[in-house]
This record gives C-alpha cells, sequence and structure tokens, in this order.
C-alpha cells in the first residue's frame, strides 16, 4: 500500500516545528504574535510552533493579534520570553551604532541629582550632565523634569551598564548650522523679526533665525533704560534691525529703537527755546539735575542755574520729584537741552547795558552763591556779577558762604563794567564807603551858625521868661554897641564922679529893686550858662565860637554896671 504524499509533507512539517521548538535557546531573539491575554500573562505564537509565555505588564499598549518581538529567557515544560529585554537588546544595539555615527535618541528626563539629570531611553538609564542639558545659563533648571528631548550619546559601555548623553551638543550642532545658512541671507540696515533668547544687565540677545544679535541697552528704547528686562521678557517677539554684520567675530548688533519715531524730530516744536517746562528728575550728577520732559528726552539743570539757596541735595530736586522751569537752549545735533529753573530775560540783558548801569552806581541784587573767590550776584534776569573777596568787607581767611546766603538782597556799588567780556565787577565794601561819606556830608549840610543850646540853657531860658527871650537879641546889639563905640565914655564917666554919681542916685532912686533882682540873677545863673555855652559852641562850631569872643566886652560891661550900682548904694 503506497502512502499519500500530502500526510508525508504534513507530517515532516510538524516533525520540524518539534525540532524548531525544541533547539530555542535562552537569549534568542524572535518574532511572534499575541494570541491571547489570560489573567497576568499573553501567549505569544512564536512563528506557529509553539505558545510562549509573556508577562501582561511588558505589554504597555500591545494587544491581541499585534506583532511582537521577544527575548527568550526560559524553556523546558514551557517557553518563558520577555519583551523587555528585547527592546533592551535592540536598544544596545541601536546605541552602540549612535556613538560610532552620532546619531540622536530620543529620551525622557526623569530626575535630577548631584552634577546632573537621570535619563531613560526606551527603559534604559543613562545620565546627562547639568551643563549639557542646556546651551543657555542661568535657566531654572527644574523646568526640565518631565521633558522629553533627543539626546546625543557621547558615551556607552553595555557591560558596565554605563550611558552618558547630551542634548547641548545637538542644540549647539543645530545652531551653528542654522548660523551658516543665515549668515548667507542677513545684510546691514534690513529689518528682521527674532526672539529674546536671553538678557543681561548689558543688554538684550535675539535669535533671529538660528543666529543671535545683541541690542544693547542703549539701543532698547529712546527713553533710558536701566535694566533690558524691565521692558522686554524672554521669548518675547520683537522686530529689529541689523546695525552690523561681523561674521569674522561672529557679532550682529541690532536695534529696537531704531525702527521707533525719534522724540527729537520735532523737539523745537514741542519745546521752544524760552519755554516753560515741567519734568520729572531722573538722575543726579555733581554738575547737576537731568530731567525727563518725556520719555527719551532729557534735559539738564546746570548747578548754577538751580534757585538761590537750591542745592543738589535739596529735597526739591531729588530723584522722583517734579520740577518747573525755562527751557535756555537745545542742541539738537548733540541731542542736549540746557534747561533753568531761573526766570530767563525778556531780551539779552547785555544789549544797550551802559544805559542801565554805570561805573560807581549802587545797585540792588540777590546773592547767587558765593565760591572761594567771592560772591555771585544776579542783578536781573541773565545778568549777574562779580563781588571779589577782597570786596566783601569781610576778614581774611571767612568763607564768603558762611557770611551771604543764597536768595539774600544786597546793595552794591559797581566798579568796573565790561560789556565785551560781559562782565561786572562789584563791591559791597565801597558801597560801605559812600555811605559813610553821603551821612558825613548830610551832617555838616544841616549845621546852624548859632550856638547850640544845652539843658541847663533851656532851664535858663524858661525861668527868666518870655520877655528875656524877646529881648536877647536886642541885648546882644546894645553890648556890641556899647563895646564898639562907648569905650571912652567909661573913661570920661570915671573922671567926671559928681555928675555919675547924680546918674546913678537917680537911677537907684527908681529902679534899685529891679536892677538888683536882675543882676543877681545873672551872677549866679547866667554867667555860667554864657560860659557853657561858649566851651561848647567852640568845641563844635568855629563860627559860634566867634560870636562868643564878641560878646566878651558886653559881659564885662554888664558886669561893671553891677558893681557902679552897688556902690552907688553904699554912699546912699
Amino acid at each position: 500500500m503506497t502512502e499519500n504524499p500530502s500526510n508525508v509533507n504534513e507530517f515532516e512539517l510538524a516533525l520540524q516545528e518539534s525540532l524548531d521548538a525544541e533547539t530555542a535557546r535562552i537569549g534568542d531573539l524572535i518574532k511572534g504574535t499575541i494570541v491571547a491575554i489570560h489573567g497576568d500573562v499573553a501567549l505569544v505564537d512564536i512563528a506557529g510552533k509553539s505558545e510562549a509565555v509573556l508577562p501582561r505588564d511588558e505589554l504597555e499598549e500591545l494587544g491581541t493579534g499585534d506583532p511582537v518581538q521577544v527575548v527568550v529567557t526560559g524553556v523546558g515544560d514551557e517557553i518563558r520570553v520577555s519583551r523587555r529585554m528585547a527592546v533592551e537588546f535592540q536598544l544596545k544595539e541601536k546605541l552602540a551604532v549612535a556613538v560610532e555615527s552620532g546619531l540622536p535618541v530620543e529620551g525622557k528626563v526623569v530626575g535630577r541629582r548631584k552634577g546632573g539629570f537621570d535619563i531613560t531611553i526606551a527603559g534604559v538609564r543613562g545620565f546627562c550632565p547639568m551643563s549639557h542639558i542646556s546651551d543657555i545659563r542661568g535657566e531654572d533648571l527644574d523646568s526640565h523634569l518631565g521633558q522629553t528631548y533627543t539626546f546625543k550619546v557621547l558615551e556607552f559601555e553595555p557591560d558596565d551598564r554605563k550611558l552618558v548623553v547630551s542634548r547641548a551638543a545637538l542644540i549647539r550642532a543645530e545652531k551653528e548650522k542654522l548660523r551658516a545658512e543665515a549668515w548667507e541671507k542677513l545684510e546691514t540696515g534690513a529689518v528682521v523679526t527674532g526672539k529674546v533668547s536671553s538678557l543681561t544687565d548689558f543688554g538684550a540677545f535675539v535669535d533671529i533665525g538660528g543666529v543671535d544679535g545683541l541690542v544693547h541697552v542703549t539701543e532698547i528704547a529712546h527713553h533710558r533704560v536701566n535694566k533690558p528686562s524691565d521692558v522686554l521678557t524672554l521669548g518675547e517677539e520683537v522686530e529689529v534691525k541689523i546695525l552690523e554684520l561681523d561674521q569674522q567675530k561672529n557679532r550682529i548688533s541690532l536695534s529696537i529703537k531704531q525702527l521707533q519715531k525719534d522724540p527729537w524730530d520735532d523737539v523745537g516744536d514741542r519745546f521752544p527755546a524760552r519755554g516753560a517746562f515741567s519734568g520729572t528728575v531722573v538722575r543726579t550728577t555733581d554738575f547737576g539735575v537731568f530731567v525727563e520732559l518725556e520719555p527719551g528726552l532729557d534735559g539738564l539743570i546746570h548747578v548754577s542755574q538751580l534757585q538761590p539757596g537750591t542745592e543738589l541735595a535739596s529735597p526739591e530736586v531729588a530723584v522722583g520729584s517734579t520740577v518747573q522751569g525755562w527751557i535756555r537752549d537745545i542742541d539738537t545735533d548733540n541731542h542736549r537741552i540746557g534747561l533753568t529753573m531761573r526766570r530767563l530775560a525778556d531780551r539779552n540783558p547785555w544789549e544797550r547795558i551802559e544805559m542801565r548801569y554805570q561805573e560807581g552806581q549802587i545797585v540792588e541784587g540777590t546773592v547767587e552763591n558765593g565760591a572761594d573767590f567771592g560772591v555771585f550776584i544776579e542783578l536781573e534776569p541773565g545778568l549777574s556779577g562779580l563781588i571779589p573777596i577782597s570786596e566783601l568787607g569781610v576778614e581774611r581767611d571767612t568763607d564768603p558762604r558762611t557770611v551771604f546766603s543764597p536768595g539774600e538782597k544786597i546793595k552794591v556799588k559797581v566798579m568796573t563794567l565790561d560789556p565785551g567780556r560781559q562782565r561786572i565787577s562789584l563791591s559791597v565794601k565801597a558801597y560801605k564807603r559812600e555811605q559813610e561819606r553821603q551821612e558825613y556830608a548830610g551832617h555838616m549840610d544841616t549845621g546852624s551858625s548859632e550856638p547850640t543850646m544845652t539843658g541847663f540853657g533851656a532851664q535858663l531860658q524858661a525861668a527868666l521868661g518870655p520877655a528875656s527871650a524877646k529881648k536877647k537879641p536886642a541885648k546882644k546889639a546894645s553890648a556890641k554897641k556899647t563895646t564898639d563905640e562907648k569905650a571912652p565914655a567909661k573913661k570920661a564917666a570915671a573922671k567926671k564922679a559928681p555928675a555919675k554919681k547924680t546918674a546913678a542916685k537917680k537911677t537907684t532912686d527908681e529902679k534899685a529893686p529891679e536892677k538888683k533882682t536882675a543882676a543877681k540873677k545873672t551872677a549866679a545863673k547866667k554867667a555860667p550858662a554864657k560860659k557853657t555855652a561858649a566851651k561848647k559852641t567852640a568845641a563844635k562850631k568855629a563860627p559860634a565860637k566867634k560870636t562868643a569872643a564878641k560878646k566878651a566886652p558886653a559881659k564885662k560891661t554888664t558886669k561893671t554896671a553891677t558893681k557902679k550900682s552897688k556902690a552907688e548904694k553904699v554912699e546912699d
């Protein structure tokens, strides 16, 4: 009986499958198909020859009917396989190739430890040094945790289970490639769009298509920027203008403010010279105060243009305070604005100045400020003069600033006037001398030729009564006439005693009481008063002394008449 050829072939195939199953060895990498999943295991048909047992936790996203590659981990009553080991096996081969060829691999940052990060690449644990996680320093390192990146394999040793990778190496390589392409496209003056990649104290780096350019802090905005981080943020998209390209030094200079409107274009229309302003103090220096008139437009108030009495340390001009004043001048070419807190003159103060000020004139001004060499005085808005230290009228080694306070009103004398050099020299000392001369001259002009009556003379005149005051001029005239004309008659009266005696007797009978009383008063009171008046007049006024000298004969005549009256009375 002959066997059926088909039966012979089926038997041979079954025998071959049995032999293949028996020849499966531990460590073999084989392909199969998941045919069923029961409980904690999955059955894998390895080429239809037999079914191998695979742990269910290694399936991950796989299901029934999906192909799977496994490694034989055990043989016997049943064949045990592992998908995880198959993946590791394949990865090892891939990593070995990646080390040689430099091909990148994908991994996930799963942890951080001293010196770097833990990376898993398809279940294989590796290490990425901290300096290799990024090419940008200063980033938040914890922000990389849980992120999936592409890495370059730097070192791999399967036996020692050592795997070292780098992300920064790939980033730098990619940037180098893009940089080469970008240099071919970029040109000076071009306007491009980029993203802020990093911020420093001196500027901001902007990525413009694979290459970074620097926007210096002075090119960020027209107004003053203290820190780039105050106006820009990381990742912000900005439009920049290329100012300079230097491929050899790998430098690109960019500008943001040149694409903005320049506030100096029409500054003269908004802030005309001699016009008023109001601004905020932004900073102070040794020579003055900078004031922001508007964003991007600052002016300087020089220390000499502060209000009299205001210093750089005064709270009125502290940073952040608001100040007001006038615009002195504008220099659009050099971008400078001169400001002042002192009222400006309506015209040039030096024009026809000789009509308003002359040498020797006494003027009044306001103390501006003092210096080691003198004091500056403001005579009118825009016109100041100097009092040299030698003309201040203070003691030597005295600091003028301690004597004259800013804002103080003071009178001075104009010493020299030089319109050509625009200088005026003033003097306090000369002004004081001029005042003393005027006072003395005024005193001399108001002096009288009559003797000055003392307090005692006033009392005597009051005691004598109004009649004595009225007869005083006549008495002076009578005394003078007696002295000048009747001196010879005195001798004649001495020779003719009987006639004189008769006259004297008659006088005694009729007017003795009145004459006696008058003589006593004259002897007791009037004589000292005349003596005092004569001394005072001689000490103060020369004319009064001459008058007193003329009165002397009259005094003598009065005394003689008194003696004669007394003699006649005795005879009677």
